[in-house]
């Protein structure tokens, strides 16, 4: 819902990667959606063909850099066939507003099982085992492996693939320590696991290890050189997560020195390897080229997800396992859009209030209903009006980034407890000239008004043409306005009056809600009156319009 073109009536989703014939078959069926299908593009071409698309379904091959995703103004979302979202450049598509969506579900069996197949084989020598037959050798005493159960296996990463993978050892009857920063205690013991809070106090225990981490820059050779020196000589290292996670030099240097006694990898910093690669030639090291996913369910599986979070976000506006931004239902999108708007409508009447004031900060305050709502997508809209008018294509999905980067801070308060309304969203900007605060509520499930300016409570439209003029609260000063207006073919629709202190003659401000705009030469009036302090036109969308941008209405 924010500024952003509006794309045409049937969006349009472009998939550019192999993709299972279930997932197209289902993203056509959804009905409503153009479906184009292009592989083998090259950089230039892909950018181009964004251009016309709503969306975009990738699997590993596409990759999204900012180039590709710079100036993509109707581009609302993507869907990654699989887990990782290493081939989308994540700050490039946050500042364009582009959600990135994955699908974590749909490979994890697969995944887990090919850990426990490289566990096997190397615990058996099987690969070097079948090369010898093949070569017409029998080598039963040099291929002697190592059962399984007793050991103790070290699991990085407990999210999906990592806690089935775990599943799956406790039934194999190893003993299984796992390290995730976010996993509970009590969730551990569910799984049968021993959980430990930093990855050297598992290191030393193990007899095996397998990673099951994305790769970010706190996972990037996260098992490196020092941690296999301190590891039990002959371990057995299994990565079928992300190519980096463990440090590929290093892990080369340990096989050739024997302080890892063998190590399998389906993952790979560069894939292919290239020829210069330390790995090649390394001896107990078993390589498969990442076939983690690479299961007929599998890939029908992320297929059909892929389709349905990606034909439900354009149908709804549900958000499903989104990498760049917080994930919100259908349902969920429904009871929260009317406060997208009046958080939307607040940030825009703050900008055109402050002008070319220096914008510092802004303390956003939910009552009531409001609170219990997601309440970072309500900050995200009200950051996407405020910015509005000095940002292009900011939305909701990048305005919190793009208020970072200019210095403004955000910040939220709660309160189930009702005030004077059953639910309100407020907010207080600081800027170089001062503070400024406004607040809206809703009336049933559409009408958004305005309930406080600054030090004045009042009850206006949050709609349209709005002229606000601050003055002393004298006879006469309604009449003149009025027949200003009426010479000027203006009609008033709705007139609301806050007073700083109940009596007349005080400090007070009116919000008049006009049909058309006054002429300049009206303002001046206005502002030249001597009973008036201050007067500004605020342009607001129109009472359920269908706001631009990654969130707008379905249709």
């Amino acid at each position: 819902m924010f500024p952003r073109a509006r794309s045409a009536a049937v969006p349009r989703v472009l998939i550019t990667d192999n993709l299972s014939p279930a997932g197209l078959e289902k993203l056509e069926a959804a009905g409503g959606i153009e479906v184009v299908v292009k592989s083998g593009l090259t950089p230039e071409q892909l950018r181009e063909e964004l251009k016309s698309a709503d969306g975009i379904i990738i699997r590993s091959g596409t990759k999204l850099t900012p180039a590709a995703l710079e100036g993509q103004t109707r581009l609302k979302a993507v869907a990654r066939a699989g887990v990782g979202v290493d081939n989308i450049d994540l700050p490039a598509a946050t500042k364009a507003g582009v959600v990135v969506m994955n699908t974590p579900s749909g490979n994890t069996v697969s995944t887990a099982e090919q850990a426990l197949a490289l566990m096997f084989a190397l615990s058996r020598n099987t690969a070097p085992a079948a090369q010898s037959m093949n070569e017409g050798k029998w080598d039963r005493k040099k291929y002697t492996g190592t059962q399984l159960a007793g050991k103790t296996i070290g699991v990085v990463g407990l999210g999906r693939i990592g806690q089935a993978v775990a599943r799956r050892c406790v039934a194999l009857e190893m003993d299984v320590i796992g390290y995730d920063p976010f996993l509970s205690s009590d969730r551990a013991k569910e799984l049968g696991v021993e959980l430990v809070r930093d990855v050297d106090q598992l290191v030393p225990r193990v007899d095996y290890l397998t990673v099951h981490t994305p790769l970010t820059d706190e996972t990037r050779g996260l098992i490196n050189a020092e941690r296999m020196k301190a590891m039990k000589k002959g371990v057995r290292l299994i990565n079928c997560a992300r190519g980096g996670i463990i440090d590929e030099a290093a892990l080369a240097a340990a096989l050739r020195d024997g302080t890892v006694g063998g190590a399998a990898l389906d993952v790979f910093v560069e894939e292919p390897p290239p020829a210069d690669s330390p790995l090649h030639g390394c001896p107990n090291l078993l390589m498969t080229p990442h076939l983690g996913a690479s299961t007929e369910e599998a890939q029908e599986l992320v297929a059909l997800e892929a389709a349905e979070i990606m034909s439900n976000f354009l149908k709804t506006g549900e958000i499903r396992h989104a990498v760049n931004m917080v994930p919100v239902s259908g349902s969920e999108m429904a009871e929260v859009r009317p406060y997208l708007d009046l958080g939307y409508r607040l940030g825009v009447l703050l900008s055109q209030i402050t002008g070319s004031a220096g914008v510092n900060g802004v303390k956003l305050a939910f009552r009531g209903d409001a609170a219990k709502k997601k309440t970072s997508l309500v900050a995200g809209a009200f950051a996407a009006g405020l910015l509005a008018d000095a940002v292009e294509d900011v939305n909701l999905v990048n305005a919190a980034a793009v208020a970072r980067d200019r210095g403004i801070t955000i910040e939220e308060t709660k309160s189930e407890s009702a005030g004077d309304f059953s639910t309100s969203v407020s907010a207080t900007l600081t800027t170089d000239a001062g503070e400024h605060v406004v607040a809206g509520t809703l009336f049933g499930s559409g009408y958004l008004r305005l309930i406080r300016l600054d030090g004045f409570h009042l009850d206006a439209f949050l709609d349209g043409i709005l002229l606000i003029y601050r003055h002393r609260d004298v006879p006469g000063l309604i009449g003149f306005i009025g027949n200003l207006m009426g010479e000027e073919g203006t009609n008033i629709a709705d007139m609301s009056l806050g007073r700083s202190q109940d009596e007349p003659g005080g400090d007070s401000v009116a919000v008049l809600h006009l049909d058309q705009c006054p002429s300049d030469a009206a303002m001046q009036q206005i502002a030249d009156h001597p009973e008036v302090t201050g007067v500004r036109v605020v342009r607001l969308p129109g009472r359920g319009e269908a706001l631009p941008g990654v969130l707008a209405k379905a249709d």
